[in-house]
């Protein structure tokens, strides 16, 4: 690899968020492997804003950030501005399209904008959920990732949310999408041009690919490149570099797909739907990401030295 930009960095992990052993787990696989270029200070961000601004601006300051949190104030802007405030470059996506992606109906209303097929669906108050489509169709916070909070309600099933949701007053309703689950990764070169790595099948050990599915070992089967007709394989390398530009993504990006094998008239091959795009894909030793590099020949302290590379403000 060229001369590094930075001495020392910070990785940043943890949060306040559903997702903060997720953070922690992808924080520390990354500051070890970042290690091995340059001198990393651990920043577990617990909610005390003031101490996290302390440990960037200290007397050992760090040059840059590697962010690895996730969920609310890690990838929903929040870090990022504050980042921008200070001055410290930071890899991953900025404030804008931090703060789009992970807004589930905003994304899918550029994503139809950009000529992109998502599944069909509504924003709607907590309350109409159960009367938005006939079954099966899926539940989501209309904020979150990792799964967190995702109902598939099937015939017969109770329609009813947790009396205690705690994913605020409305949820995104989608109609279910019958199929298989993929994932495409799109990560920037070192001149910073996105570049789409083949798409990754997910065959999860239960009808759906849960929190516990995605991070427990075992939870599911990986199969790359995914095993799906060549036309389809490109639909969804175009896909994922088309949101990632929608969106204003940088550093990596990770869109997760439904697709729909079942020959239809003018689909012969089916039809494939995108669902979301993370600006923050996890970064733990069972994360698809690193999976996906890492069969393309870009193993994990490459491709973590790569966003490093990248880090910037203001974007």
């Amino acid at each position: 690899m060229s001369r590094k930009r930075f001495q020392h960095i910070a990785v940043v992990m943890g949060g306040t968020s559903a997702e903060r052993e997720v953070s922690l787990s992808s924080g520390r696989e990354c500051a070890k492997a970042l290690a091995e270029r340059y001198r990393v200070t651990q920043i577990d961000y617990s909610g005390n804003v003031a101490a996290l601004v302390a440990a960037l601006t200290g007397p050992d300051a760090p040059e840059a950030v590697f962010n690895a949190l996730h969920g609310h104030h890690g990838e929903d802007g929040t870090v990022q501005g504050l980042l921008d405030l200070l001055q410290i470059p930071y890899t991953h996506s900025g404030v804008r399209a931090s703060a789009i992606a992970i807004d589930k109906a905003a994304t899918r209303q550029l994503f139809e904008l950009a000529g992109l097929r998502v599944p069909v669906g509504r924003v709607v108050p907590l309350a109409a959920a159960a009367d938005t489509f006939a079954a099966p169709y899926v539940v989501k916070p209309v904020a979150e990732g990792s799964s967190v909070g995702v109902h598939i309600v099937r015939e017969g099933d109770n329609r009813s949310l947790p009396a205690d949701w705690p994913f605020g007053g409305c949820v995104l309703v989608e109609r279910y999408v019958p199929g298989r689950e993929l994932t495409c990764a799109v990560i920037d070169s070192a001149s910073g041009t996105p570049q789409a790595f083949p798409a990754l099948e997910i065959k999860p050990r239960d009808a759906f690919y849960t929190y516990d599915s995605k991070y427990a070992d075992g939870g599911s089967q990986h199969l790359v490149p995914a095993p799906v007709p060549p036309a389809i394989a490109r639909e969804i390398e175009t896909a994922a570099l088309v949101a990632h530009r929608t969106l204003g993504c940088r550093g990596v990006s990770r869109s997760d797909f439904r697709y729909d094998d079942t020959p239809a008239p003018g689909a012969p091959h089916g039809r494939l739907y995108i669902l979301e795009t993370n600006t923050q894909p996890g970064m733990t030793p069972t994360s698809l990401v690193p999976e996906i590099a890492a069969h393309a020949g870009l193993d994990f302290p490459s491709l973590v030295a790569r966003l490093m590379e990248g880090a910037r403000c203001n974007g």
